[in-house]
């Protein structure tokens, strides 16, 4: 029997283990999706306990806590922070199976020193040893940062964002840089009641008029500049239902207009307002050098109850199940027609589109960089050992594997950078096992050094950022 979670834990061959503590283990972080705060890296913040750090916005832990019979007081609720802490100590033992435990074992770890599993035997001895050291200046946010040599993290932001955080960041912080993602979710939702009101805000922002479609692009593209000029170099979108139907520029200035004018849209006027003006974004990315990544398949807010009082982000949103590959096709095919189409990251949140974006990634590959159209890491419900597995093998049996531009944590948290520590155990693990089945040739220097490709250096050149 193996011993649990021991320096060779998802590394089941020789091969895997050198792949991973000579090529793998340590080697700098680039987290190019995120969703911390740059106000709360820049302040260099200090938690109050570990329940503020563990579970104050971890909707993974809630959606656990919740199936875990967890009343919701002691979630999201007014409960004392500790009686949260023994309701997630409650939860973790129930979680075999789940990478929840594994990534709770890894920050236990590598944070707190922390050897033996979370339960509510140990909780308060757990408790009070990392709320000792959470008072140490080595527990701010800053610091989480370094310790896990991040060197490069992208969080997400609104285009009308001043970027005021970021700024301050740049200056002042040599060991890892911060920059800005471009995510224009807000300009492209113009069924959402607060349309009209938020396209006021852009122009304010943008120091543009909207009256037209042409002029909500043009705004947009003086915020991409803006972001630019701070070290953006990738933008994000989300797209859920239906994503793409054809218009021509007529079009989508009628559709704009008769929004704004207080009327009612149709849902393929919807459609098709949200896919060309992604499309249109789509060249100017092109044009300015930005990287796309498109997160697909989201079901957002399924129980209303919750929705109406807790609100987004909460952990109710679950992997929806349509099909949506010809309408994938023509939206890149839109901007890549003009020679335009960006570096783009496809995800999915469903595992059955791993195989059909994996191919959709081949259509557009124009030879201009390694892997431009990548077939992006295992997203959200499918970033566990089998999903991470899945994604790594359909890249690998429909692209070029070693063009893979790796990790991200798509996390709220700051001791979520272990995540990488796991990704990069099964990375290896799947490598030496190609290897060790006579699949691949033990050409060790080359797969050392597509290893540490993967790892970061992939990621570092397709964003443009190895200066």
């Amino acid at each position: 029997m193996k011993t649990f979670m021991d320096e060779n834990f998802l590394l089941n061959t020789p091969t895997a283990q050198t792949l991973y503590h000579e090529h793998a283990e340590g080697k700098p972080i680039v987290d190019y999706h995120n969703h911390l705060d740059a106000q709360e890296i820049y302040e260099n913040h200090s938690y109050a306990d570990l329940t503020e750090l563990w579970l104050g916005g971890d909707h993974y832990k809630w959606r656990a806590m919740r199936s875990n019979g967890i009343p919701e007081e002691k979630i999201t609720g007014d409960a004392d922070p500790y009686e949260k802490f023994l309701a997630w100590a409650e939860t973790v033992p129930n979680l075999i199976g789940n990478p929840l435990y594994h990534w709770n074992q890894l920050e236990m770890k590598r944070y707190f020193g922390i050897d033996e599993p979370l339960s509510p035997k140990n909780a308060k001895e757990v408790w009070d040893k990392c709320n000792a050291l959470l008072k140490t200046p080595e527990f701010r946010t800053r610091e989480l940062l370094a310790r896990m040599n991040v060197i490069e993290l992208c969080t997400t932001n609104d285009p009308v964002e001043d970027l005021h955080w970021h700024i301050l960041l740049q200056k002042e912080e040599k060991r890892f840089t911060v920059r800005p993602t471009f995510r224009p979710e807000k300009a492209m939702g113009i069924e959402k009641p607060g349309f009209p009101d938020y396209v006021q805000t852009l122009s304010e922002a943008a120091g543009v008029t909207i009256n037209t479609y042409t002029d909500l692009l043009n705004a947009l593209k003086v915020r991409m500049h803006f972001f630019h000029q701070h070290g953006c170099r990738i933008s994000d979108h989300s797209l859920e239902g239906s994503i793409y139907l054809p218009a021509d520029a007529d079009e989508m200035e009628f559709i704009f207009r008769k929004r704004m004018g207080g009327a009612e849209l149709s849902a393929d006027e919807v459609t098709k307002f949200r896919g060309n003006i992604l499309a249109d974004l789509a060249k100017e990315y092109h044009d300015i050098g930005f990287a796309m990544q498109l997160h697909i398949g989201a079901l957002r807010n399924n129980c209303s109850r919750m929705f109406e009082t807790l609100g987004t982000d909460i952990g109710f949103d679950s992997m929806d199940d349509f099909n949506y590959a010809p309408q994938l096709s023509a939206l890149l095919d839109k901007a890549d027609r003009e020679g335009k189409l960006p570096k783009t990251i496809l995800y999915c949140l469903n595992p059955k589109d791993f195989a059909m974006l994996g191919t959709m990634c081949g259509n557009f590959q124009d030879g201009s960089c390694p892997g431009k159209i990548q077939l992006g890491p295992a997203w959200w419900f499918c970033d566990h050992k089998e999903g991470m597995e899945d994604q790594m093998v359909k890249l690998a049996e429909l692209g070029a594997f070693g063009t893979f531009i790796g990790m991200l944590t798509d996390s709220r948290s700051f001791t979520s950078f272990s995540r990488h520590e796991y990704f990069r155990r099964i990375l290896c693990g799947l490598v030496g096992n190609w290897v060790e089945n006579g699949e691949y040739p033990a050409d060790l220097e080359f797969l050392g050094q597509m290893i540490e490709n993967i790892c970061t250096n992939n990621a570092l050149k397709y964003l443009g950022l190895e200066a």
